[in-house]
């Protein structure tokens, strides 16, 4: 018999992703199906688990149909006396705007985060989530290390911690359901969720991975999504050096090494390099006088 949704959560909270009790975990809601389930899973097993929870949403100002979103999202959460907070972010148009958007949001879902001690941040990704990440890695080349895609738990890296690691982790308790798993629990527990019809949108890459190819992956192999979870999760163990080989020396993307080739050379303080783990490479002048005189050489990102 397949789990609920509710069972999977809490074997995640139990396992993979276990907290302490006392933590206070802020849960990502934008108002979509997977984040009102989690907001629906979280707080019906909080107490049991011993966990303080807030949910946040960000609106990232690109459509004016998410503040109503997250007005929705906001009233469950009221009704599941879960606190609540939002922010409104910025994005300039322009190219990579669904990268850039990403990293404002985590940027401002890590500033929500320290403002209400949370030690970790929630997300709803799911094993379709996973398994089109991974398809996406694959079509742009990346190597082995960037195939370790959405581990249950992981330390959070903004564009201000490219450097240095927040002391914020990431948790994804529902990243062994599927994506109908998810929507048979909205549906058994009468939740409530919106639809952003930029999911549909072709023109994305994404879009066209989850509409078009994992399809037709599935009816070739219907077990496909677990065997790219399967393969996700090897690669994230050898990466850690879990996997009792002492981990593994992989190098980033031929294309990406090449970008941050361009990047050094160009000296841009305003170009960006989009690296694995949510990583990202800038340029920054170091020039500076030694004691002898000479001068330092220019080191690029």
């Amino acid at each position: 018999m397949t789990p609920t949704l509710l069972t999977i959560g809490r074997r995640a909270f139990e396992g993979e992703v276990e907290l302490a009790k006392g933590s206070t975990l802020l849960l990502a809601v934008s108002g979509g199906p997977d984040s009102m389930a989690l907001l629906h899973v979280t707080a019906r097993l909080s107490d049991k688990l011993g966990l303080s929870l807030h949910a946040h949403g960000v609106d990232h100002g690109l459509r004016k149909e998410a503040k109503h979103e997250l007005d929705r999202a906001e009233e469950l959460a009221t009704k599941l006396s879960v606190a609540w907070s939002r922010s409104k972010v910025r994005i300039a148009k322009g190219g990579n705007l669904q990268a850039r958007a990403r990293e404002a949001r985590w940027a401002a879902l890590a500033k929500a985060a320290r403002s209400v001690g949370a030690t970790a941040i929630a997300t709803a990704h799911h094993a379709d989530d996973r398994a089109e990440t991974l398809l996406l890695r694959m079509l742009r080349g990346a190597g082995a290390r960037g195939l370790g895609v959405m581990p249950a738990r992981a330390p959070l890296f903004t564009e201000e911690g490219a450097a240095r690691k927040n002391k914020l982790e990431v948790v994804r308790p529902l990243l062994r359901a599927r994506r109908s798993d998810v929507m048979l629990h909205l549906d058994r527990h009468n939740v409530p969720f919106s639809l952003d019809p930029s999911n549909e949108d072709r023109s994305y890459l994404r879009s066209r991975v989850r509409r078009d190819l994992l399809p037709l992956l599935e009816e070739l192999d219907p077990g496909i999504v677990r065997h790219l979870e399967a393969i996700a999760d090897d690669l994230v163990r050898i990466a850690r050096g879990t996997d009792g080989n002492g981990g593994g020396d992989f190098s980033l993307p031929r294309k990406t090494q090449e970008a941050l080739v361009a990047l050094a050379r160009s000296r841009s303080k305003t170009a960006r390099v989009w690296l694995p783990s949510s990583l990202v490479a800038t340029y920054e002048d170091r020039t500076r006088k030694r004691g002898d005189g000479s001068r330092g050489r220019k080191r690029g990102p």
